[in-house]
């Protein structure tokens, strides 16, 4: 089992330690599952879609539940929905499963459609304003921003 070890980035950095923890473990997970398989598809500038092949599963059977930086996608069968039938053959695999992206900061789930055994989920990146970049502009000509504040609440000044 090859593995990655990252401790002598840990002890140069300060504040990655999440990033570390995400990397060790998409490490571990990828080696132990791959049961559904899935595309992640970047659609446009801030868009991307998650596509899960989910055959043989109805829509009630699939659950999606989104989370700050994650996204999970359950799916559970009726144990009883193969028992009256008698397979000479069964390729098209119907077992539960639990599938897990981890999201960056500022993605959100907008839609999920299911269509020809393919559970799409919509996902986009909404930045709130006040992180988005700013042009500084240098030696502007604009005044300082004063801070209006209350002169009262100094020590020893009397309110009239």
């Amino acid at each position: 089992m090859n593995r990655f070890d990252f401790t002598p980035y840990r002890r140069n950095t300060v504040g990655f330690d999440r990033l570390f923890e995400l990397l060790e473990n998409t490490g571990r997970i990828a080696q132990n599952e791959n049961y559904p398989p899935f595309n992640i598809e970047r659609t446009g500038e801030n868009d991307y879609q998650v596509t899960v092949a989910v055959a043989g599963f109805k829509p009630d059977e699939i659950e999606i539940t989104a989370q700050q930086n994650l996204l999970v996608v359950t799916g559970s069968k009726n144990a009883d929905s193969n028992d009256n039938r008698d397979f000479l053959h069964m390729g098209i695999a119907s077992r539960n499963f639990e599938r897990r992206f981890q999201l960056a900061d500022h993605i959100h789930v907008t839609n999920a459609d299911m269509a020809d055994g393919l559970l799409l989920i919509s996902l986009v990146r909404e930045v709130p304003e006040a992180l988005k970049p700013r042009k500084i502009e240098i030696g502007g000509q604009t005044a300082p921003t004063v801070i209006e504040h209350d002169d009262s609440k100094k020590k020893g000044s009397k309110v009239a």
